[in-house]
């Protein structure tokens, strides 16, 4: 026997489950198969939550902080805006990574934008700026990224890719003597 404590006991109690060759957890298990039928219920109501937390987290995902000042109001100066805008336009969205920050409807790029008028009517230049940026978020917030060893290959990829191209191309169109 596999647990005699537990079988002496039941036949010296006389248990009638153990008498009639049930096994005491026929009860446990008919209660099992009557409750089954909710089962299903269970999980297509944790299938419904998930689904309604997953679509509501986006929108949760917005700041509910108001824009900064100067992230869609412009300068007083057009000077000052027209070298605002020049600025901006060369400066990538560190959110979007593909437009500029003003192109982008980015919460940190309306930021940006904000941060670039500030300083401009602090009276900064768009290099002093640009170097700011820089030194903050690294070369990749730049467009126009500084010739340097560490860019060196991203500088030198175009070239090398037209080179093997004329290569490849002028031994394709080269004529054939026999």
């Amino acid at each position: 026997m596999i647990f005699p404590a537990i079988s002496r006991h039941s036949r010296e109690s006389g248990n009638p489950a153990f008498l009639s060759g049930r096994t005491p957890h026929l009860k446990l298990q008919k209660k099992k198969q009557r409750d089954s039928r909710f089962r299903g219920n269970d999980g297509l109501a944790a299938v419904i939550a998930s689904v309604l937390a997953f679509s509501a987290s986006p929108a949760l995902a917005d700041s509910v902080l108001p824009p900064a000042e100067y992230a869609h109001k412009q300068l007083a100066d057009p000077r000052r805006e027209a070298q605002a805008v020049d600025l901006m336009e060369t400066l990538r969205c560190l959110v979007c990574q593909g437009q500029s920050i003003a192109d982008s409807d980015a919460e940190m790029a309306g930021d940006m934008r904000a941060l670039v008028r500030q300083r401009i009517e602090a009276g900064q230049t768009p290099e002093q700026i640009r170097k700011w940026l820089i030194d903050r978020y690294g070369n990749w917030v730049s467009y126009a990224p500084p010739v340097e060893p560490l860019t060196w290959p991203l500088w030198a990829a175009p070239i090398l890719l037209i080179g093997a191209g004329l290569f490849l191309a002028r031994g394709r169109f080269r004529k054939r003597t026999r």
